[in-house]
C-alpha cells in the first residue's frame, strides 16, 4: 500500500462558517451527569436510551434529536468530533453532512468504512446556529462520551478539531500546535487533526491532515488494531511504493 507525501490532497467541497464567526451564547451553569451513575449501563444501546432522555443542559430544548453516535461497538478506532450540525440533527446520525462526507473519504483513504470505526461527538445535541458548545454544556455531556469510551475500549482515539481536543486533553490544548502529537486520555492514546469542516474551509490544511492520519494509522496498527477491510494508502514499514495495491497512483489522494 503506497504512502502519501505531504503534498497530497483530500478532495473537498464548499465549507461551513469559520468557528470564530459562529454566534456565542450567554454562559449559565448547568448540571453535569454524574459519571459514577453511568456505570450501570452495560452496553451502548442501554446508554443510548438513557442519553436520549437527557435534559442536563440547555441544548436539548433547541434541537430536534439526540445524536448519540454510531459504528462498531467494539471498534479499535474511535473518532470524536464537536457536535451535531443541521443535517445530523435532522437525521439523528453523526457526521452525515458535508464534513461527514469528507470524513468518510478520509477513513476510506486508510481502508476503513464507517461501519468499522465508531463515530461520536463531545456534545450529543446541536448547539443553536451551530455555535461552539459552551464549557458547561461540554461538562454536562462529557460523562456520556466517557462511558462510550469505556464500553468501546478503543485502541486509539482520533479527535477532530479543537473542541474535541480540548474536551479530552484540556483547555490549553491547541489544534494548530498539538495536532499530530500523541497524547493520552483515560489511558488511551489520543491524536488530533483538523476537523473536516476546517479542511472544507481551508484546503491548504489538507496535507497536514493527511500526515496526521498516517501517523495515527501506523500507531493504531502497532497497537494491534484490526486491519481495515479495504486496501488503504499507508505503508507501515520501508519506502512507499509508487502505486497502491488497488492501482491508484501515489501523488494525489482521491479520498
Amino acid at each position: 500500500m503506497a504512502d502519501r507525501s505531504a503534498g497530497q490532497q483530500l478532495h473537498l467541497f464548499p465549507g461551513e462558517p469559520d468557528q470564530e464567526l459562529r454566534p456565542q451564547a450567554e454562559r449559565r451553569p448547568v448540571a453535569a451527569a454524574p459519571e459514577s451513575g453511568l456505570a450501570a449501563f452495560a452496553s451502548l444501546s442501554q446508554l443510548s436510551v438513557h442519553v436520549r432522555s437527557c435534559r442536563q443542559c440547555r441544548l436539548r430544548a433547541g434541537c430536534r434529536q439526540v445524536v448519540f453516535g454510531e459504528g462498531d461497538s467494539q471498534a479499535d478506532l474511535l473518532v470524536v468530533g464537536e457536535g451535531p450540525g443541521a443535517t445530523e440533527d435532522e437525521l439523528g446520525r453523526p457526521f452525515v453532512g458535508a464534513a461527514g462526507q469528507l470524513l468518510d473519504r478520509m477513513l476510506a483513504a486508510l481502508g476503513f468504512t464507517r461501519e468499522e470505526v465508531y463515530i461520536a461527538n463531545v456534545v450529543k445535541c446541536r448547539p443553536p446556529n451551530n455555535r461552539v458548545p459552551l464549557p458547561d454544556e461540554i461538562a454536562a455531556c462529557l460523562p456520556y462520551l466517557n462511558r462510550q469510551i469505556d464500553l468501546i475500549a478503543p485502541k486509539v482515539i482520533l479527535c477532530l478539531g479543537s473542541t474535541a481536543l480540548q474536551a479530552l486533553i484540556g483547555p490549553t490544548a491547541r489544534i494548530t500546535r498539538d495536532r499530530g502529537r500523541w497524547l493520552t486520555y483515560r489511558s488511551i492514546p489520543v491524536i488530533a487533526t483538523f476537523h473536516p469542516a476546517a479542511l472544507l474551509r481551508d484546503p491548504h490544511k489538507k496535507p497536514l491532515a493527511w500526515q496526521d492520519l498516517q501517523t495515527m494509522f501506523r500507531r493504531y496498527m502497532e497497537l494491534g488494531g484490526r486491519a481495515p477491510s479495504q486496501p488503504g494508502a499507508v505503508v507501515l514499514q520501508g519506502e512507499a511504493a509508487a502505486t497502491r495495491p488497488d492501482g491508484v497512483r501515489a501523488g494525489r489522494l482521491r479520498a
